[in-house]
């Protein structure tokens, strides 16, 4: 990926296109259920794409409005979007990378040859590498999915212009955290900084409501948990949690998801960095240096 990012991009998102194509036929031919999360204000669709990839469908349930995260894969969205009976109008990009923002061209054009459909509206960071960008997002910056409110939550490090998605209303709350947090995991600092991805899951994300649910942008569950594991091997609660991954088959792992910000703060390392047992794994003193540490002993991993 680092030398993907040396690449023009266009150049750089054909090339990632052509990976995820290959790397996902086998599992493009039989088709992969899609997992609801049924709230009293909301309900989520976590919809699988790719090789291990989530799109999320989230529907006000008073109004029957829905917003997407990530359509990568477009044409399953609309399946999706048509079993529902729910009218889709937003685009909520998390960032660039083609495996999240591959598919907004194609469904602009969707929407384009059916104009009773409606305006779509893209939503994502102030970034010219997001395909159909029509509304630049920034830090604290809202906006509805029908009665459901929406704010912004700037994230860069994995990209420049990651964006998270706190969505909330007085019953229910939920973050759409693309490849910044993933269950017990993070994103690779890609295009960023130590710093700016402990400001993300420690400074904004860990200040979010703990029974916030937490949709990531990969099902990476079980390498990360035994990462965390190998940091923690006296947490409890990383410890159960391990074991229900290893005993499940794939969409029991992405039945894991979604998390909650209580249950990442019990079991994340990446936002577990200020605890005494994380950074003597590191042998580190202060949250900045272990949040570092721990992604370079990652990246290894």
């Amino acid at each position: 990926m680092s030398l993907l990012n040396l690449l023009p991009h266009r150049l750089s998102q054909r090339l990632t296109a052509l990976y995820f194509t290959v790397a996902s036929f086998s599992l493009q031919r039989r088709q992969q259920s899609v997992q609801t999360t049924a709230m009293a204000s909301m309900t989520v669709k976590k919809i699988p794409a790719l090789k291990d990839n989530f799109m999320y469908l989230v529907v006000c349930n008073a109004t029957r409005r829905a917003a997407v995260v990530d359509p990568v894969e477009p044409d399953r969205v609309l399946e999706v979007v048509k079993e529902e009976g729910v009218q889709l109008n937003q685009v909520l990009t998390t960032h660039h990378h083609w495996d999240h923002a591959g598919g907004n061209e194609a469904l602009y054009q969707r929407f384009r040859e059916n104009a009773d459909w409606g305006e779509l509206r893209v939503y994502g960071g102030d970034d010219a590498r997001i395909d159909r960008l029509s509304h630049r997002v920034k830090q604290d910056d809202t906006f509805e999915i029908g009665q459901l409110r929406v704010r912004c939550l700037s994230t860069p490090c994995h990209t420049t212009s990651h964006i998270c998605y706190y969505v909330e209303s007085d019953q229910d709350r939920a973050v759409f955290t693309g490849d910044t947090l993933f269950l017990a995991g993070c994103g690779r600092f890609f295009e960023g900084t130590p710093q700016q991805m402990h400001d993300a899951l420690i400074g904004q994300l860990s200040s979010l409501p703990d029974d916030t649910h937490v949709y990531c942008g990969h099902e990476y569950a079980l390498q990360n948990l035994r990462f965390c594991n190998m940091v923690e091997p006296s947490n409890e609660d990383t410890r159960a949690l391990l074991e229900r991954t290893q005993a499940a088959d794939l969409e029991g792992r992405r039945a894991l998801v979604p998390s909650t910000i209580g249950q990442e703060k019990r079991i994340n390392v990446f936002m577990r960095a200020r605890e005494p047992t994380v950074q003597a794994f590191v042998g580190k003193t202060n949250s900045l240096d272990t949040m570092q540490a721990l992604r370079a002993a990652k990246d290894k991993f």
